[in-house]
């Protein structure tokens, strides 16, 4: 695997090994000992599946008082993935990183604690898989608005995209006054 730093530190893009031929592919997705040799040691408890349509926008999303960590991947369809940092005192608080994730570049986005995460489905839909390393509290919920100027997301989706109910009424990050 390859592990490529991104403009924040803590998030990764990781690059699988993809042996292929004409029967199809193998690859690992998680292999304890390389991602401890990278400095990702992560004790995954929980692992999440999502099916969405194109133009569904999911987050921007956290756990308040059980920050989670996730390693993201795209088992079907492509994503734009993105996460902002909400660490306090960090020096890129309020800054994104944002990725493309789909089945065939079969890239994978770490995550850690301290960050807000969401996606936008590009293709006719995209099934989406990830692990946690902190259970899913459903008390514990927060959000940021997808479009928040200040933080300024490019997201490449055009057009209005799908949110659910509850991420339409998101705060933008500064009256959301979150930091991890």
């Amino acid at each position: 695997m390859n592990f490529l730093k991104t403009k924040i530190d803590g998030v990764i893009i990781i690059e699988p090994k993809v042996f292929g031929d004409n029967r199809g592919y193998f690859m690992e997705t998680y292999n304890e000992k390389e991602f401890k040799a990278n400095g990702l040691d992560y004790n995954f408890v929980q692992d999440n599946q999502s099916k969405s349509k194109a133009g569904v926008l999911r987050g921007l999303h956290f756990q308040k008082t059980y920050p989670q960590a996730k390693l993201v991947r795209v088992l079907e369809g492509e994503v734009f993935d993105v996460c902002v940092d909400l660490r306090k005192g960090s020096l890129t608080y309020g800054k994104w990183v944002g990725v493309v994730l789909s089945e065939e570049n079969k890239k994978q986005f770490m995550i850690p604690r301290g960050f807000a995460h969401g996606f936008v489905v590009l293709s006719e839909s995209a099934t989406f898989a990830y692990k946690c390393d902190e259970f899913y509290h459903p008390e514990d919920e927060g959000g940021i608005m997808w479009n928040d100027s200040e933080i300024g997301i490019a997201w490449p989706y055009k057009g209005e995209p799908l949110l659910s109910e509850k991420d339409k009424k998101h705060p933008s990050l500064k009256d959301s006054k979150v930091e991890f």
